[in-house]
């Protein structure tokens, strides 16, 4: 269990109406309590992440949720619930994506959450899932000035792509290039060192989807956002390397930073790799094939800083429930 990226405050008791977003990714289930500002913006209240992977198997024909993986998001749901409720939120949203959409048996597991809990899980279609990303990065003021650009999210099971201009979604698509998938498709032992074939057949792959799907990534004069886990994962081990907390860290990364780290790690075991200072241990196994995936994203798009930002699903969510500011 891991608070990768979590602000810790106290609940507060101003007159706010407060929404709380839990996201039941593939690799891991996030919460993020937020209330809306006199501005329209969306702020956070608290945040938090527990990496619970429900999704082995998610390679598979007809993948399906294992009970293992069933009982820890069962559980790290409750949990998340529990840390909401200090906040009393007015809006409560339970939203999954690819893990629980694909899964044949993703419907037992959302009225197993039900009875649990009482609360619906809301199974995004990954268009939906796409567009709710694009209004949720929206709300980071660090990308206030950006105009034209390309995003993409990585989680376990896929990797969604927005394109935006001036501001506006311009097109949004949801593909199966998730780390933990593949990484089931194309390393024969994630305990052992990631060989250069299986970096470059991720590669390959990775490279021939995302052309097909966006013949136009590469056009000029279009930023590029990368959001997931993984990114916030090589922010927080350059963080620990030069002594800065994941959220003072900057919101840049370099393709010429990601090649290193992943030269770095490459020809370590699993082990080794778990003992990374800022690199989750749960993470770790797919973390290889996320650094693969995001560095040839951005040899794709023909960029060679990306920005990274936190706003993503949860917010587009929160967003969504939050009532808007009456002026």
């Amino acid at each position: 269990m891991s608070a990768a990226a979590g602000h810790r405050h106290s609940p507060v008791s101003a007159p706010y109406s407060a929404a709380a977003v839990i996201d039941i990714g593939s690799n891991s289930i996030k919460i993020l309590v937020a209330t809306r500002l006199a501005d329209g913006s969306v702020s956070a209240l608290r945040h938090h992440t527990i990496d619970s992977r429900i999704s082995a198997g998610i390679n598979q024909a007809a993948p399906r949720l294992g009970e293992p993986g069933m009982e820890a998001g069962l559980a790290a749901i409750q949990e998340l619930l529990a840390l909401a409720a200090g906040y009393e939120p007015a809006y409560i949203a339970l939203v999954a994506t690819s893990a629980i959409r694909d899964a044949v048996n993703g419907a037992e597991f959302c009225e197993r959450v039900f009875r649990a809990t009482g609360h619906r899980i809301r199974i995004l279609s990954g268009e939906e899932e796409a567009n709710l990303i694009g209004r949720g990065l929206t709300s980071d003021h660090e990308l206030a000035g950006l105009r034209d650009f390309q995003v993409f999210d990585l989680g376990g099971g896929s990797l969604e792509c927005l394109r935006f201009r001036d501001r506006r979604i311009e097109r949004a698509i949801s593909l199966r290039l998730g780390c933990v998938r593949l990484t089931e498709r194309f390393i024969a032992d994630p305990r052992a060192p990631l060989s250069p074939a299986e970096a470059g057949a991720i590669a390959a792959h990775v490279r021939a989807e995302v052309t097909t799907a966006f013949p136009d990534l590469a056009t000029p004069g279009f930023d590029a956002i990368f959001a997931g886990g993984s990114v916030a994962t090589i922010r927080a081990i350059r963080g620990i390397r030069d002594g800065v907390p994941l959220v003072n860290t900057t919101a840049t990364v370099t393709a010429t930073e990601m090649r290193a780290l992943l030269a770095r790690l490459a020809p370590m075991t699993l082990a080794e790799c778990q003992r990374v200072p800022g690199l989750p241990p749960p993470r770790a196994d797919v973390f290889r094939t996320a650094l693969v995936t995001l560095v040839t994203l951005a040899e794709c798009a023909g960029v060679e800083t990306v920005y990274h930002t936190f706003n993503n699903l949860r917010w587009g969510v929160a967003d969504e429930l939050l009532p808007p500011v009456v002026r």
